[in-house]
């Protein structure tokens, strides 16, 4: 598809105010949650969280940025790797995460070999030509999880391994219902993790919570289109799973993907900031691939923090923006004390964190 159809067909502002105008005839008041980082980013950008709220809807992020939602005790399992010695590599948002008295970024300038990286096979090319052990901290939803699980599957150098913290996100999804701490009328499903896990792992959220959802793609155009569909369900009293971004997901997904991730990972109950515990919600290497993992193969260095307990640093809203319970704006801490240079939580530092998009838009 060229830029030029691309622009013209999902970026067409006669379109989208032709959308905006059928919502308005609708007449309805709506609070709809998205968990895409990227989602987030055209709403803000494009201006389209003002137009929709002008005709009554309301858009929510949720725990929408992978590296938002990775616990302070994971930061501080790969912060402890890189002090003992242990070659990290990790994205680069993920470096500048603070942790309890330090970030990646720091323990680099304090002499930790501490490196960014692309993909998870930037990493295993590191471990291939030095001796020292290398770590890849595994951050992402399904989105990425295959290609850490396509590495490990083909057994990569004895120096290498993962710390896993890869994260699922239906159960999030289900959570975020069941906790009844919002009242949402609509989901609007991310169109990356879509891609992989296709359209019927939500179904079961609709059933049983009667709420309609829709897969979006990522173009001002895709999102207000999918603010419609929901609001068509919700006017004709339907709560069903539909597909907007059908040039790219299918309802099936990438069904090589998920083997590979079905050969390698298996799912366990983790914790993701601002949430307890979700259950099924990330993923466990399999026995016969435990070698690759870090936590059991540095259990000196790591078993210790498990027993630990963490807190948000002080002040910090993090938790409550990825609940969709406030808007990061409405964090005191927002744009004084913490910003990209200075940030005080997650949802500061990565380029799909709600307050560091708020921040840069502003």
């Amino acid at each position: 598809m060229s830029e030029e159809f691309n622009k013209f067909k999902f970026r067409n502002e006669k379109v989208a105010k032709d959308i905006i105008e059928q919502l308005n005839n609708l007449e309805l008041e709506l609070s709809i949650m998205h968990v895409c980082g990227t989602h987030q980013d055209t709403l803000v950008k494009h201006g389209l969280e003002g137009m929709l709220r002008d005709v009554g809807i309301r858009i929510l992020q949720g725990p929408g940025c992978p590296v938002c939602v990775t616990t302070p005790r994971e930061v501080e399992e790969i912060l402890a790797l890189a002090r003992n010695g242990i070659t990290v590599t990790a994205f680069g948002d993920m470096i500048k995460v603070p942790g309890v008295n330090s970030s990646l970024y720091e323990a680099r300038s304090q002499g930790a070999d501490v490196r960014i990286v692309y993909s998870v096979d930037d990493a295993v090319d590191i471990a291939d030509k030095i001796e020292n052990d290398v770590v890849f901290m595994s951050v992402g939803f399904e989105t990425t999880s295959p290609s850490t699980a396509a590495v490990i599957a083909k057994r990569p150098s004895e120096n290498f391994s993962i710390l896993p913290c890869n994260r699922v996100v239906p159960p999030a999804l289900e959570a975020i219902l069941s906790m009844g701490e919002l009242k949402l009328d609509g989901l609007i499903e991310p169109g990356h993790v879509s891609t992989i896990i296709g359209t019927k792992p939500y179904e079961p959220l609709s059933e049983r919570y009667h709420i309609p959802q829709v897969v979006a793609g990522f173009e001002p155009v895709d999102l207000l289109m999918a603010v419609l569909m929901i609001a068509r369900q919700v006017k004709s009293g339907r709560a069903e799973v539909e597909n907007e971004y059908t040039r790219v997901v299918k309802s099936e997904g990438n069904l090589k993907a998920l083997e590979l991730l079905d050969q390698v990972f298996v799912p366990v109950d983790v914790e993701w900031r601002g949430f307890p515990k979700i259950p099924g919600s990330g993923y466990k290497l399999k026995k016969e691939y435990g070698s690759y993992d870090a936590r059991d193969r540095f259990p000196d260095i790591l078993e210790p923090i498990a027993d630990m307990e963490f807190h948000e640093p002080e002040g910090c809203l993090c938790g409550e923006v990825l609940r969709g319970l406030i808007d990061s704006r409405e964090c005191p801490m927002f744009g004084t004390e913490c910003t990209p240079m200075n940030p005080i939580g997650p949802c500061m530092v990565s380029s799909e964190g709600s307050c560091n998009i708020a921040f840069r838009y502003r």
